[in-house]
C-alpha cells in the first residue's frame, strides 16, 4: 500500500477502531489529542501522538490547520476522520487534498452535495430515490416555520440541515411545539454545527429507521452491504442497533439498495458511506438523508459480511478496486450493537460524568456460533469528560439467529461492569427481555411508547427472579462458611422488595437443589467472596450472571436491568423485622434541581412569579444539547439560587416554590 502512516484526526473507541485495522494492514498510526485526552486510550494505542490544542473540540479536533501541521510533522501520508468532528466536512476533505495527503473517505463535492440535508434530498429524488414530503427551502422564523407545519400537516420534524447525532432536531405535534421547536433547534444547530439553517419534513408514523451501507471506489464500482436496523432512540439519538432488519424483505432490501448505489454513483461517491431511510409500517421507504462517513454503528454490518470496513475505506483510498460483486457480499446471522452511554436512564437518560473507577467488560470471544466483540476507548480510571459525546462502548453479539443473539447480548450486558458514572446497562438489559423487542416489532418511538413514564428499572419475570432468590441464598451460604468455617445454614429468608420467601438448599454431587415452595431446580454456583460477578449455570441449561455487592446483611444485585437490595437473613433474625423503623427521604417537591451537570442557558422566571403546569422554568445545556426544564404543577418561584452561564453539578438547587 500506499498509505504507510496514517493519522486518525479523531478520538475515543472510533480513533482505537481504526487503530487496530491499521495495525492488522502494517501501516503506522499517529493519534491526536487534546488537553482532556491526554492520557486517553487512543493515544496510548498509536505509535506516534501529536497534541493539538485545549480540551473543548472547537480549539482542537475541529482545527484543520493543527491536523494538516500534526501530518506534516509526522509523515503521515493520510488522514482517516472516524465518526463526527471533521469527518464531513467538506473543506477539511479539499485542504488535505490541496497539501497532497490522502483523505480517508469521500471527494469534497460528495461530502458537500450529501451533507446539507437540503441539497442532498433535492439531488436524492433527482437520482431516483423515494422522499419525505417536506419542505426544503429556508426558513425565516418561528412563525414562518408554523406556516410551514400546517401546509405540511401535523406531526413534523423539525430538523438542523448540517445536523447529526440528534442535535438540532424536534418532533412538533402543534403550532406551540413548532415553535419552540423551530427556535431550540435552530439555537442548537448554530451551538454544535456553526450553521443554524432548519428545514422541516413530514414526520412519519410508525415508522423504522433502516440504513443501508454503502462501499465505492474510484473505479465506478458501488455496492451495498445490507442494512441495519437503527428505530431504538433517545433523542433522536440511537441506542441499540442490528443487521439485518427484522422487518425487510428480499425485494425492499434491493430496491432500497439499488436506490442507495445509484445515490452514490450519481454524486461520484467514493469510500464507504450510509443513505438512512424511514420505512412505514407497510415497507414504504423514505430518503433521510446520507452520512458520508463510517457510522458509529458499522460493526453489526462486518459480523454478518464478514468484512472489515476501516479496511475497505483504506484500500479504496489507497487506490485499489473493489475486490467483491454485489452478488459476492454475504449476509450471515445477526448482530445487534447496543451503546453503552455515561448517562442516567434513571433522569431520562441526561449526561453523566466521572472517572470510571470500574470498567470490565466481558471477554472478546469468535466461535462458529457465537461472538462477543466490544469496541471501546476508554479504560477502567479513566474521566468522562464534559467535552466530548458520552459513549463508553459498543457492545455486540452475533450469532446464528436473532433471538441467540439477542440472548447473548442479555448475558453480555449481564457481565459488563461499569462504576464511577451513571449509565445505561440497565436499560439496554430491560430492553432484551422486552417480548416486544424480542419479536421485532420496533419504531422509532419505541422508548417513549415502552416507557412513557420515564425508565424506573426492570420489573423481573419468574424465571429471573428464581435466580435473583436463589443465587442470593447460596452466596449469603457460601459467605457464612467462608467466615466460620463451619458448614452453612440451608434454610434463609431472601426478601427482595416486599416479596418474601424461604429458601433451602441441599448438595447434590457437584451443584446445589435450590427449594422454593413454588419451584425447585439444582445449579452450579462459580463465586467466591470478593467476586463482584456470580455465574449460575442451571440444570435446565439456562446460565445466569449476577453483578453482586455485598451489604450487611444481604447484597446488591444487578440482574436483567434490575437493581436490587436482597435481604438474606436467617429465618429466626427475620422474625424481627418487623420492629425495623422504616426511613422515610427528605421531601424535595419544592425544589428544582438540576438533572445533570450542566451549563444554565436561560432562566425564564423571576422571584414572585407564579407558574403552571407544564411550563418552561430554565434550559440547561450539557454535551452540546439544550434540556428544557418545566414546571410539574402551579405554584410560586420564592428563590432563584442560579443565573444564566453558571455551571452545575447534578441535583444542585436551581429554584425553590410555594405553595399558591
Amino acid at each position: 500500500m500506499k498509505i504507510q502512516k496514517l493519522l486518525i484526526a479523531n478520538r475515543g473507541e472510533i480513533a482505537c477502531r481504526v487503530i487496530k485495522t491499521a495495525r492488522k494492514l502494517g501501516i503506522a498510526t499517529v493519534a491526536v489529542y487534546s488537553d482532556a485526552d491526554r492520557e486517553a486510550l487512543h493515544v496510548r494505542m498509536a505509535d506516534e501522538a501529536v497534541h493539538i490544542g485545549a480540551s473543548p473540540a472547537k480549539e482542537s479536533y475541529l482545527q484543520i490547520d493543527k491536523i494538516i501541521a500534526a501530518c506534516k510533522q509526522t509523515g503521515a501520508q493520510a488522514v482517516h476522520p472516524g465518526y463526527g468532528f471533521l469527518s464531513e466536512n467538506a473543506a477539511f476533505s479539499a485542504a488535505l487534498e490541496k497539501e497532497g495527503i490522502i483523505f480517508v473517505g469521500p471527494p469534497p463535492k460528495a461530502i458537500e452535495a450529501m451533507g446539507d440535508k437540503i441539497t442532498s434530498k433535492k439531488l436524492a429524488a433527482e437520482a431516483g430515490v423515494s422522499t419525505v414530503p417536506g419542505h426544503m427551502g429556508l426558513i425565516d422564523d418561528a412563525a414562518h416555520a408554523v406556516t410551514i407545519a400546517q401546509s405540511i400537516g401535523y406531526p413534523v420534524m423539525i430538523k438542523a440541515s448540517a445536523g447529526g447525532g440528534g442535535k438540532g432536531m424536534r418532533i412538533a405535534w402543534n403550532d406551540a411545539e413548532a415553535r419552540e421547536g423551530f427556535e431550540r433547534s435552530k439555537s442548537e444547530a448554530a451551538s454544535s454545527f456553526g450553521d443554524d439553517r432548519i428545514f422541516i419534513e413530514k414526520f412519519v408514523t410508525e415508522p423504522r429507521h433502516i440504513e443501508i451501507q454503502l462501499i465505492a471506489d474510484g473505479h465506478g464500482n458501488a455496492l451495498y452491504l445490507n442494512e441495519r436496523e437503527c428505530s431504538i432512540q433517545r433523542r433522536n439519538q440511537k441506542v441499540i442497533e442490528e443487521a439485518p432488519s427484522p422487518f425487510l424483505d428480499e425485494a425492499t432490501r434491493k430496491a432500497m439498495g439499488e436506490q442507495s448505489v445509484a445515490l452514490a454513483k450519481a454524486v461520484g461517491y467514493r469510500s464507504a458511506g450510509t443513505v438512512e431511510f424511514i420505512v412505514d409500517k407497510d415497507r414504504n421507504f423514505y430518503f433521510l438523508e446520507m452520512n458520508t462517513r463510517l457510522q458509529v454503528e458499522h460493526p453489526v454490518t462486518e459480523l454478518i459480511t464478514g468484512l472489515d470496513l476501516v479496511e475497505l475505506m483504506l484500500r479504496v483510498a489507497d487506490g485499489e478496486a473493489l475486490s467483491l460483486s454485489q452478488d459476492e457480499v454475504q449476509r450471515n446471522g445477526w448482530a445487534i450493537e447496543s451503546r453503552l452511554y455515561a448517562e442516567d436512564p434513571y433522569r431520562n437518560f441526561l449526561p453523566s460524568t466521572g472517572r470510571l473507577t470500574r470498567y470490565r467488560p466481558p471477554a472478546e470471544s469468535t466461535s462458529e456460533t457465537l461472538v462477543v466483540r466490544n469496541d471501546t476507548g476508554v479504560f477502567e480510571g479513566g474521566e468522562i469528560s464534559t467535552f466530548y459525546d458520552p459513549m463508553i462502548a459498543k457492545l455486540c453479539t452475533w450469532a446464528p439467529t436473532r433471538l441467540e443473539a439477542v440472548d447473548a447480548m442479555a448475558i453480555a450486558l449481564d457481565s459488563f461492569e461499569v462504576e464511577g458514572v451513571g449509565n445505561n446497562l440497565p436499560f439496554l438489559s430491560t430492553v432484551m427481555e422486552q417480548q416486544r423487542f424480542r419479536d421485532g416489532r420496533l419504531t422509532t418511538g419505541y422508548i417513549a411508547e415502552e416507557f412513557p413514564e420515564g425508565f424506573s428499572g426492570a420489573v423481573l419475570s419468574d424465571d429471573h427472579h428464581f435466580d435473583v432468590v436463589a443465587g442470593a441464598a447460596m452466596l449469603m451460604a457460601r459467605r457464612q462458611q467462608r467466615r466460620t468455617g463451619a458448614e452453612a445454614e440451608s434454610r434463609w429468608h431472601v426478601q427482595v422488595g416486599e416479596r418474601a420467601e424461604t429458601v433451602v438448599l441441599h448438595q447434590h454431587g457437584p451443584d446445589i437443589l435450590v427449594d422454593l415452595d413454588w419451584r425447585s431446580e439444582a445449579v452450579r454456583l462459580s463465586w467466591q467472596p470478593g467476586d463482584t460477578l456470580a455465574h449460575l449455570d442451571w440444570s435446565g441449561g439456562r446460565h445466569a450472571v449476577l453483578k453482586v455487592n455485598p451489604t450487611t446483611s444481604g447484597f446488591r444485585i444487578r440482574y436483567r436491568g434490575a437493581d436490587l437490595k436482597v435481604l438474606v437473613l436467617q429465618p429466626h433474625v427475620a422474625h424481627y423485622l418487623k420492629y425495623m423503623p422504616v426511613k422515610v427521604p427528605p421531601d424535595m417537591s419544592r425544589f428544582l434541581l438540576c438533572p445533570m451537570p450542566g451549563q444554565v442557558v436561560r432562566i425564564d422566571v423571576k422571584e414572585g412569579d407564579v407558574v403552571e403546569d407544564g411550563q418552561t422554568l430554565a434550559v440547561v445545556e450539557a454535551m452540546k444539547m439544550e434540556n428544557v426544564l418545566k414546571a410539574e404543577k402551579r405554584a410560586r418561584v420564592s428563590k432563584v439560587h442560579v443565573v444564566p452561564g453558571a455551571v452545575l453539578a447534578v441535583d444542585q438547587v436551581m429554584l425553590e416554590f410555594e405553595v399558591v
